[in-house]
């Protein structure tokens, strides 16, 4: 593995737990919509940012539709039971999997995507343009 490599997915990480704690954070200090919709979009973006740790050299739109599709896929197995019963049992798991479905959240996952997705897109174009120059 590149040096490279190493230092995106030491990046991603680092993103990912600053969305976590700006979630947590947001949760913490607000109440109502804002928390909510906030809490989807950040829940999305960690979801991008695992999905680029775990294949870096991906692109932007197909590592965008893996992290929808991610998201919704949990979302919507909250109108089961399973995973309502799984988070009765770990506050860890609860956060993993959610407890109840709200449509609400599956409108914002995307959004929180897609604002990763031209971050994204703007590395990868910029670092390919600074390769080209060489």
């Amino acid at each position: 593995m590149s040096f490279s490599v190493r230092w995106i997915r030491l990046t991603l990480v680092a993103l990912a737990v600053v969305f976590a704690l700006s979630a947590y954070g947001i949760r913490a200090v607000l109440d109502g919509p804002i928390e909510q919709y906030s809490g989807a979009a950040l829940s999305g973006a960690i979801v991008y940012a695992i999905v680029l740790f775990i294949r870096p050299s991906i692109t932007p739109w197909i590592a965008g539709v893996i992290a929808v599709a991610y998201c919704w896929f949990i979302e919507f197995s909250q109108l089961t039971a399973i995973p309502a019963t799984i988070s009765a049992h770990s506050w860890f798991a609860g956060q993993l999997v959610g407890a109840r479905f709200d449509l609400v959240d599956v409108a914002w996952y995307p959004i929180g995507i897609v604002l990763y997705m031209a971050v994204h897109w703007y590395l990868r174009t910029r670092s390919t343009r600074t390769a080209d120059a060489r």
